[in-house]
């Protein structure tokens, strides 16, 4: 396995260790937290922007709003289900990450002899890493350490039948404008996710801990817990 692909394969799973290590230390977890709603943009632009300004098209930022709003619109009408419509926008959005993976580790197959450039290899590793936090901070509150094994496995398994494949991959999936809005669609499902429900999943406003501030004395003895 050459050095790109396996340094691509492994940043998800760092970005979910690490992740999981921040999100551990009591003082630094708000902080980790509300990193990831600057992440998930980032994501999201990373999805959207590159194929939106190479084709001079607004439709991949039309798909962000629309998979945007039917999420939301989905919750205002079936009030009792919001919580599996969260979780249908989450598979939806994993499904938009994996399909990118595949296409990605297309990306990194040698290509009439070249390889990838460090510049991609680069910035394709740093934002795995994102992918990887943002899979631990979507799935675990909700589905626990499994899930977001599965998760992360996905995404590598994915990333390693691309490269499987070759570029003969985009030819037949990745030129079509259909996988570019599909990959909008979702990454817009998944920023409803992160700033209506995410809000609730990660509230540590009742756990003292969270906040660096002192634990509760016993009233019997007034010491600290």
């Amino acid at each position: 396995m050459p050095w790109s692909l396996a340094a691509a394969t492994a940043a998800p799973v760092a970005g979910v260790l690490l992740y999981a290590w921040l999100h551990g230390r009591p003082r630094l977890t708000r902080p980790v937290d509300g990193f990831t709603y600057i992440a998930v943009p980032v994501l999201v632009a990373w999805l959207v922007l590159p194929d939106a300004w190479r084709e001079g098209r607004l439709l991949p930022v039309v798909a962000v709003v629309l998979g945007l709003l039917v999420v939301t619109a989905v919750e205002r009408v079936f009030r009792a289900r919001a919580a599996r419509a969260d979780d249908v926008a989450i598979l939806a959005g994993m499904s938009g990450m994996v399909l990118h993976a595949l296409l990605e580790g297309a990306a990194f197959a040698p290509s009439a002899g070249a390889g990838p450039g460090a510049a991609f290899v680069w910035a394709t590793t740093m934002h795995r890493i994102l992918v990887g936090s943002v899979i631990w901070w979507l799935l675990q509150p909700r589905h626990g350490a499994v899930a977001v094994g599965l998760g992360t496995a996905a995404i590598c398994v994915a990333t390693v039948a691309g490269y499987a494949a070759g570029p003969e991959l985009f030819g037949v999936a990745g030129e079509g404008p259909g996988v570019h809005l599909y990959q909008a669609f979702v990454a817009g499902t998944l920023l409803h996710v992160v700033f209506h429900q995410g809000r609730r999943d990660h509230d540590h406003a009742r756990d003292p801990s969270t906040d660096g501030s002192p634990p509760p004395s016993d009233s019997r003895t007034g010491r600290r817990e």
